[in-house]
């Protein structure tokens, strides 16, 4: 499938005021309707005519609960490091004397230097927006200050950390070897640029932005298709997304031809065709790309990006994922009859792709509200990204292992700058941002996690009181100067057999349809309460492709077996360099989980308090605990039946 005959772009919003522009991108950065063929539950379910939008950062605050924690340590992090350090390489590059000294691993090598001021940037700006807090405002104010110094004094003018400026990109587009991944720098240096015009209303970011646009577009301008298409084997990130991003925020109709440019159709032709061709690709270098094509359908409407996108997603979360929401081994997909024999590596689960992951999932969701998008968004955030980081520290996972006995690893806060460090400040200083969804009259519930939200456009403010997943109900309490007519749809998880809902302490709706949303319309009045029961169970979530593996699962939780701290000092699980180690080659042993014909609820049983289960099947007694807990203990997630 080619690009050649298609529909012309819709250069319609061009006349838009720059701030409508800029308000219609932080509401939904991309979307994409519903791929033909996708299940007959979801079609019935979902309105296939409505799309939504999300709630700006700023207009959720997040109450008390492990996510408010998560948050508040990313704060922490955010606040201890030092801009000029980070900015150091952006300085030497234009010929300015840096002020604080280049800090270590990714950030004093070739491989991306610079890539962490952009994740910085994308954090401190989604913190201000999502907690108000002054510290993270001045901060982005501070660097892109900075950056724009160092756009003035650059030779080319052009905004990067590499030593020898444009050369890198300059050999990029000539085809010559290049040292590290020139575009996929530049890239996060964009978002983040992006995000603080986006997030904390900079006025400096965009110029700066648009400037990098420009240069891009100039210097790409004498490639050649066949050329240009040859230099994106190369990762380069989300190149086309945040091109497409500029030109909605600008109106410029070059940088959306440039986006279109930057998508990869090695990777594009067949997923929009239905060919899976992901088996030993680079995992975390294509789910950028198939972002930027759900952006790219919601400017240009051109199926393809549509068919690809959804074909990628369907692909990856219904045959490729673990239980946690994660994929893939040594940053790669791999064929699914494998994934049994893989579970000994201690490289699966790279913590960016389930960010990235999330990502795409948000966006598809967008334009076509579906509650199979959101089961997977919500058991992805609960257990990989809520599961990536160290309660103690806040720092985060390089990989996840699904290796029996095996433990986490987590980054130095000063020495590693992985990518999953970078994005590890994003996720967590975002999560209130797919709790709540809204269309035209009606507000989608998505997410179980205590929060607040104004609702500006109806003049509402809803206080969602829970303890989930400590227990399975919420509280929805409404605030509003006068009554106002709209629908609350609330999401009936796929894992919840009957959901209850009570308005005013009256039951209104009771379900016993999961994965579809339960809506409950009429003139809402200040005071109103709606309350939610959806009961957890235990059940088992089998691997893809040996159904005779499985994860216990208890709502949304993956529930692992805690096999204590042995040979764990504090401190061991603190590394510096890409991931924690080596392959290991020696002999493991996935444990069995020996039911007897009888079915895992029965062998499963809650302690009465807390989120602790025990294990008692035949063979040894196991304690599991959720997942996203466990933090410094030796752990197991999947078991053989027997």
């Amino acid at each position: 499938m080619t690009f050649q005959n298609m529909n012309p772009v819709d250069t319609a919003a061009d006349t838009l005021p720059a701030d409508v522009r800029r308000r219609r991108l932080v509401q939904s950065l991309a979307a994409a309707p519903l791929l033909a063929g996708w299940r007959a539950a979801a079609a019935r379910e979902m309105d296939k005519d409505e799309s939504v939008r999300p709630f700006a950062l700023a207009d959720v605050r997040l109450l008390d609960g492990p996510f408010r924690k998560s948050q508040e340590l990313d704060l922490r992090y955010l606040e201890s490091l030092n801009c000029d350090r980070l900015l150091h390489n952006f300085r030497a590059n234009a010929g300015l004397a840096p002020r604080a000294p280049v800090y270590g691993g990714w950030e004093s090598m070739d491989l991306c230097p610079g890539h962490t001021l952009g994740h910085f940037l994308s954090a401190a700006s989604m913190m201000w927006a999502a907690t108000g807090q002054a510290t993270m405002r001045a901060r982005v104010d501070y660097v892109v200050s900075e950056l724009r110094a160092c756009r003035d004094a650059a030779p080319g003018r052009l905004v990067c950390g590499f030593p020898d400026g444009e050369t890198q990109l300059r050999h990029c587009l000539a085809g010559q070897p290049v040292a590290g991944v020139p575009w996929y720098t530049i890239h996060k240096i964009m978002a983040g640029l992006r995000d603080a015009h986006l997030h904390a209303n900079n006025a400096e970011a965009l110029p700066i932005l648009t400037g990098m646009g420009d240069w891009i577009d100039a210097a790409a301008r004498p490639l050649d298709d066949v050329r240009f298409q040859k230099m994106l084997e190369l990762e380069h990130g989300g190149m086309n997304e945040v091109l497409a991003d500029l030109h909605a925020l600008t109106g410029e109709t070059r940088y959306l031809r440039l986006a279109e440019r930057f998508s990869h159709r090695a990777l594009l032709d067949p997923l929009a065709e239905g060919r899976d061709i992901l088996d030993g690709l680079h995992a975390n270098t294509q789910i950028p790309k198939v972002v930027g094509f759900a952006r790219l359908h919601g400017l240009t409407g051109r199926t393809a990006y549509r068919q690809a996108a959804h074909y990628f997603w369907t692909n990856v979360v219904e045959q490729r994922s673990y239980a946690t929401g994660g994929h893939g081994d040594e940053e790669k997909f791999f064929p699914v009859p494998q994934t049994e024999e893989r579970l000994g590596s201690v490289l699966t689960m790279e913590t960016c792709g389930t960010y990235n992951m999330l990502r795409l999932t948000h966006a598809l969701f967008a334009e076509s509200p579906s509650a199979h998008y959101a089961d997977y968004y919500e058991r992805a955030l609960l257990n990989g990204i809520l599961g990536s980081q160290d309660p103690d520290s806040g720092m985060v996972t390089y990989f996840q292992p699904t290796r029996p006995g095996y433990r986490k690893h987590y980054g130095m806060p000063e020495q590693s700058f992985w990518c999953c460090t970078g994005t590890g400040m994003e996720n967590h200083a975002k999560h209130g941002n797919a709790i709540y969804f809204h269309g035209n009259d009606a507000l989608f519930v998505n997410l179980y996690i205590a929060s607040e939200l104004h609702w500006a456009g109806q003049g509402v403010r809803l206080r969602q009181t829970t303890r989930f997943p400590e227990e399975g109900s919420a509280r929805l309490a409404f605030g509003m100067a006068r009554p106002r007519e709209f629908a609350v749809r609330l999401r009936h998880p796929a894992w919840c057999r009957r959901l209850t809902v009570r308005l005013n302490g009256r039951v209104v709706a009771e379900s016993d349809q999961a994965a579809r949303y339960v809506e409950v319309r009429r003139t809402w009045r200040d005071g109103d309460v709606l309350e939610v029961e959806m009961p957890m169970h235990v059940y088992s979530a089998p691997l893809p492709g040996a159904p005779g593996v499985v994860a216990v699962m208890y709502g949304p939780l993956v529930l692992a077996g805690r096999l204590g701290r042995d040979g764990y000092t504090p401190g061991s699980d603190v590394v510096a360099g890409n991931g924690y180690g080596m392959k290991i080659h020696e002999k493991y042993e996935v444990p069995a989980l020996k039911l007897n014909g009888a079915g895992i609820e029965t062998v499963v049983r809650r302690r009465d308090r807390g989120l602790v289960f025990d294990l008692d099947a035949a063979g040894p007694k196991r304690e599991l605990v959720p997942y996203y807990r466990i933090a410094h203990d030796r752990y197991n997630l999947y078991w053989v039946l027997s």
